[in-house]
């Protein structure tokens, strides 16, 4: 925590505070005519395992999701489908979100809105962060939205937390006094301990990591990464975690989405 909060101010947005670095304005993103999907960046062969479902792992998770989506939970005996119908009905879906939770006024992710249909409408309690079944479920129904174009939601409610996202993104984080900007913005086409440095486009979440031999989301990514740079990750599900997938996405916006991705 103190390599972090040494570097770090305090930013009051609406709801709360986030934490965000006093810098120089950043330059924003990258020109939409260079942008690039990580999987650009992959060898040939794990191009093709992603494009190749018999050979995608993260596949087993679709099919994992494909069975809970038709299960009934909870005390009122209902599933997904009873309320949706079939997985059809989701297409579009993943590329809104983060979208806003009116009861709350704050963003929420895919995951988190599994979790509060699971509470207000099954009965039951919500899935535990990066569980099988909630990864599951997740890649399950961000898969019907495979091959659209991200869309963030127009919606000026959002405006503050997606720029608190690009705050964060810009911020100087840790022991090594690094920002998310310094490598996916700055230094991207490189290499770093070996790996490619990527553009850092949330295009193909949740993704089948080698690394992880698992399927995993975008906020573990982002806590990964955090660690990286010796900062204390922020918590699954935080506004911090949710604020920069909001602005990840925004960012992304019009790039086509490839869940279950691959990466080493």
């Amino acid at each position: 925590m103190p390599g972090r909060v040494a570097r770090l101010i305090v930013l009051t947005v609406l709801t709360g505070h986030l934490i965000a670095r006093a810098a120089p304005a950043p330059a924003d993103g990258i020109s939409p005519a260079e942008r690039r999907s990580g999987r650009d960046f992959m060898a040939p062969e794990t191009q093709a395992m992603q494009s190749d479902d018999a050979s995608n792992p993260g596949m087993l998770w679709v099919l994992q999701g494909e069975a809970l989506w038709e299960q009934k939970a909870g005390a009122a005996g209902r599933s997904c489908a009873d309320c949706h119908g079939p997985a059809a009905s989701m297409r579009g879906v993943a590329a809104r979100y983060p979208a806003l939770d009116a009861a709350s006024g704050k963003p929420v992710d895919l995951a988190g809105r599994i979790n509060q249909c699971r509470s207000n409408h099954q009965d039951t309690l919500p899935l535990v962060a990066e569980s099988d079944d909630l990864l599951a479920l997740t890649t399950f129904v961000a898969h019907q939205s495979r091959g659209l174009p991200i869309a963030p939601p127009e919606e000026p409610r959002l405006d503050p937390f997606r720029e608190t996202g690009r705050q964060l993104f810009n911020a100087r984080m840790g022991q090594l006094d690094l920002a998310c900007a310094d490598c996916h913005d700055d230094r991207w086409n490189g290499r770093l301990a070996g790996s490619a440095v990527t553009q850092g486009h949330p295009t193909a979440y949740p993704l089948y990591r080698l690394e992880w031999q698992g399927i995993g989301s975008l906020q573990r990514r982002l806590r990964n990464c955090m660690v990286g740079v010796r900062a204390e990750p922020f918590a699954a599900g935080s506004d911090e975690l949710i604020a920069l997938e909001l602005y990840l996405m925004q960012r992304a916006a019009g790039m086509e989405i490839e869940t279950p991705g691959i990466r080493p």
